[in-house]
């Protein structure tokens, strides 16, 4: 079992930054694909980014991409998500994820991810 937990979000305005962080706890996440994923209020939750187990292998939605960077350390059981240049729009509550799957490409579909942590709110405003 993997206890997900969620750091960093906060109220800033736009063209800001952020650096989100998920430490793992009960398991070592070097075996676990990680993704971020986040829900504005209502709307659907999306896919962010994700890494694959050994961090050789990013990947991005569309909408963040060149604006926001994935990393792992996996000695300290950390995933990092890096936003730049926030917009209104990236508002929304941001969650980390860990799923059994080691390899990059199906790792932005949801419902593969088996633990997610509780989530870090993330308001862009001025």
């Amino acid at each position: 079992q993997v206890q997900l937990v969620e750091s960093g979000g906060g109220l800033v305005q736009p063209g800001g930054s952020l650096r989100l962080s998920c430490v793992a706890s009960g398991r070592s996440i070097s075996d676990y694909g990680m993704g971020w994923f986040r829900q504005a209020p209502g709307k659907e939750r999306e896919f962010v980014a994700a890494i694959s187990t050994s961090g050789g292998s990013t990947m991005y939605a569309d909408s963040v991409k060149g604006r926001v960077a994935i990393s792992r350390d996996n000695a300290k059981n950390t995933v990092i998500l890096q936003i730049n240049s926030l917009k209104p729009e990236d508002t929304a509550i941001y969650y980390c994820a860990g799923t059994y799957v080691r390899f990059i490409a199906p790792l932005k579909n949801d419902a593969i991810y088996n633990y997610w942590g509780q989530g870090t709110q993330v308001t862009v405003s001025s």
